[in-house]
């Protein structure tokens, strides 16, 4: 699925769409990301100059229909896609990822009709960045309990609270801000609503403490003090909280399959090393103790995109469930940071440097596994499927 690694000829299985999807991706990723991605990460940057290429490439909202020309791929494609640009790096997937995902498809789903024609296209010309506030510094995992308020106010609502750890969130034009209405109603208990880069009580900020993931991503907070937002910028179909979750089962899904390329930049990279690194007098590949870590990182790719790949037509035909999405991002996040391991494990003391990707693929994948939900809360959503029991409360 992502250059050789392809135990099973899954892309036998692929549409010829898709197979070009993913194509355009990798040599993009090939071309444009991988040269240039290593200085990103160690000054702390993204990578700024891809956002125009990224939006004419079309991978912005590529499975949502923003303009006439309809979606440009389906969610078989749109998950190849991010595996793509993930086995460049976590920071371009998560700005991808936001940008689609938590910004365009709320506003596709729960907009106005003047809500999209406005800012749908500028959204997927890249020409506005947008960023999702749902994260506050007091709650994560839990959106059920958000501290943000939206107040009822003069035609509009007024917002309080802060937003933190929020990708591109210094950088973005408008924010999707997740809030509790108060007073809640019957119908209305956490609303969405764009809010506008220069609003009065709106300040956006840059986390000052020292990343060592993601470094290749903007991070930063959102601080609502007193600001008004106009009716016009209300998303009008959110109301409930299952609005907001919608959302994160289409980030976690594009997160699913993005693991899959980091994973696999992490074995390729150790395979190669394997067959040319000699110690003891012949090349490290001969041993069983390599091999061993070899089949074993192969197996758990190989059980990542059958995961993903069946994920992926039961996305298409409506059927996947949010469980089924959930096992997939935790699994294979998990997973990933423990191919990265076994990854340096092959490449030694060089495995720890920038000379490969591996410890970049680690790190970045410590922060992935966390965020949209820990793997400890996927575990135990998973768990209240399987149960009937909620051990959340």
């Amino acid at each position: 699925m992502s250059g050789a690694v392809d135990f099973f000829k899954i892309k036998n299985f692929l549409a010829p769409e898709e197979i070009a999807v993913r194509k355009t991706a990798r040599e993009f990723v090939d071309n444009e990301v991988i040269p240039i991605i290593k200085e990103h990460f160690k000054k702390g940057t993204f990578p700024m100059e891809l956002i125009p290429h990224v939006a004419e490439l079309r991978f912005l909202g590529a499975n949502i229909p923003w303009d006439e020309d309809g979606p440009d791929t389906n969610s078989m494609g749109y998950g190849l896609m991010m595996q793509e640009l993930e086995r460049g790096d976590s920071g371009l997937r998560s700005f991808v990822s936001v940008q689609s995902a938590l910004v365009m498809y709320p506003i596709w789903k729960f907009g106005s009709e003047a809500q999209k024609e406005k800012w749908l296209p500028l959204l997927g010309q890249g020409k506005v960045i947008g960023c999702c506030g749902v994260t506050e510094p007091d709650h994560g995992s839990d959106p059920a309990s958000m501290e943000t308020t939206a107040t009822p106010k003069g035609g509009g609502f007024v917002l309080n609270k802060e937003k933190t750890w929020i990708t591109n969130a210094s950088i973005a034009d408008i924010a999707i801000v997740w809030a509790r209405v108060v007073p809640p109603s019957d119908s209305e208990t956490i609303r969405g609503f764009i809010v506008e880069k220069g609003t009065a009580g709106f300040t956006q900020n840059k986390i000052t403490d020292e990343k060592y993931c993601l470094r290749a991503s903007v991070t930063g907070s959102l601080v609502l003090d007193d600001c008004w937002v106009p009716e016009e910028n209300v998303l009008p179909k959110t109301g409930e909280l299952k609005n907001l979750l919608s959302c994160f089962n289409e980030a976690r899904y594009g997160i699913a399959w993005g693991a899959i390329g980091a994973a696999a930049a992490c074995y390729e990279t150790a395979l190669r090393y394997s067959q040319t690194r000699k110690q003891f007098g012949k090349e490290i590949g001969k041993f069983q103790l390599t091999q061993d870590k070899l089949a074993e990182m192969l197996r758990k790719i190989t059980a990542m995109q059958s995961l993903c790949y069946l994920l992926g037509r039961n996305k298409d035909t409506k059927r996947a469930s949010h469980n089924e999405i959930s096992l997939a991002k935790w699994n294979n996040t998990w997973e990933t940071i423990h191919i990265a391991l076994s990854s340096i494990s092959i490449l030694g003391a060089a495995g720890t440097t920038d000379a490969h990707p591996a410890i970049r693929h680690l790190l970045n994948m410590i922060a992935v596994w966390i965020y949209e939900g820990t793997g400890e809360v996927h575990k135990l959503s998973i768990g209240r499927n399987i149960t009937g029991f909620d051990a959340f409360r």
